[in-house]
């Protein structure tokens, strides 16, 4: 990769073969990880699975999930309901800086759900709560975030120091590659959305670690590894599937508004039986265990206004998981945890 080696500094070692010994280590001998998540659930459904994944490994010990862009307090319902099924209602939920009124992909799954019932508690102001975990915690703070970032622009913005107490690990850019693969990089969603408020977060002073497209834009569970999450019929997977199913038929219905109900339904069925979407989040909780799987490289990253993460001699150098050591890999990882 001559065509950068001013810019970087690459991570050669081959750790991938000792990833699954280094995540049981970690899993036995070591505290859990306090982390913060930061969702846009509902925008896409692969926050659900990284919010799954999240309470799947004890290596991470969740203090608090915060919602992002739109209709926070709809978002909040459904990842409160969604705890609160699947065993995990101890987890505080911050309602984020809400954009607009109205609803989501599926946020009709959790349309009647009481948030004042919710057991763990719900903040109202999402970022004072962010703020507060990180700063009182007496461990160092990681923040996982999976989509634009108005909460955590806004968390810095009220408190600079919360840089100084947490690192920050995010799905955001496109270094070499862009979505699905392709050979030129693109304006990622998440940093496109609000490239203000991204630059804002990338400059601050806290580490940064990222999975952009390059690794998180390849990740779609097919076949054996994909029935296994199918058939398993725990809390964890039924409600995953439930929302997937949902969000499947709304966007459906959002391309055809005369759609006949009967073929909604065929073509929902043709799609949620036999393969997920692009599960993008879900490397970034990873990231939060181990790197194992994936190439590292740390580079300057800096923010366009147009949303692109472009390699920049002078920018704030973060570690970027570029490539992948083993994507099979991570894909079993991932199955194994959601199905244990």
């Amino acid at each position: 990769m001559a065509r950068h080696n001013r810019l970087c500094t690459k991570l050669t070692r081959p750790v991938w073969l000792l990833a699954a010994v280094l995540i049981v280590a970690r899993a036995a001998g070591a505290a859990p990880r306090p982390v913060i998540l930061d969702t846009d659930i509902c925008d896409d459904i692969d926050d659900t699975w990284a919010l799954a994944l999240l309470v799947q490994s004890p290596e991470l010990d969740c203090k608090l999930v915060t919602t992002a862009v739109g209709n926070t307090e709809a978002k909040a319902k459904v990842v409160a309901k969604y705890l609160d099924k699947v065993g995990h209602a101890q987890i505080p939920v911050g309602i984020g800086i809400k954009q607009r009124d109205g609803g989501h992909r599926h946020t009709d799954w959790a349309e009647d759900y009481d948030l004042s019932s919710y057991p763990g508690g719900v903040y109202k102001d999402g970022v004072s709560a962010l703020i507060d975990v990180v700063m009182k915690s007496p461990q160092r703070m990681t923040i996982i975030a999976v989509g634009p970032l108005p909460n955590i622009a806004a968390a810095l913005e009220r408190e600079p120091r919360i840089a100084e107490k947490a690192d920050f690990i995010g799905m955001h850019g496109s270094i070499y590659k862009g979505y699905g693969g392709k050979s030129t990089p693109d304006a990622e969603y998440n940093v496109k959305a609000d490239a203000a408020a991204c630059r804002k977060v990338f400059t601050a002073a806290w580490p940064i670690t990222i999975t952009p497209l390059d690794t998180c834009g390849l990740v779609v569970l097919r076949g054996d590894k994909y029935q296994k999450v199918f058939t398993r019929n725990s809390a964890i997977t039924d409600y995953l599937l439930e929302n997937y199913r949902l969000w499947q038929a709304n966007g459906l219905r959002g391309q055809d508004k005369d759609i006949d109900e009967a073929d909604l339904q065929r073509r929902v069925d043709d799609i949620v039986k036999h393969r997920s979407s692009t599960l993008f989040d879900t490397v970034a909780v990873y990231l939060a265990i181990s790197h194992g799987f994936t190439k590292m490289e740390r580079l300057p990253v800096a923010i366009t206004d147009a949303g692109h993460t472009k390699v920049t001699e002078g920018a704030k150098v973060i570690d970027c998981a570029i490539d992948w050591n083993t994507l099979g890999g991570f894909e079993d990882f991932l199955v194994e945890r959601l199905t244990k």
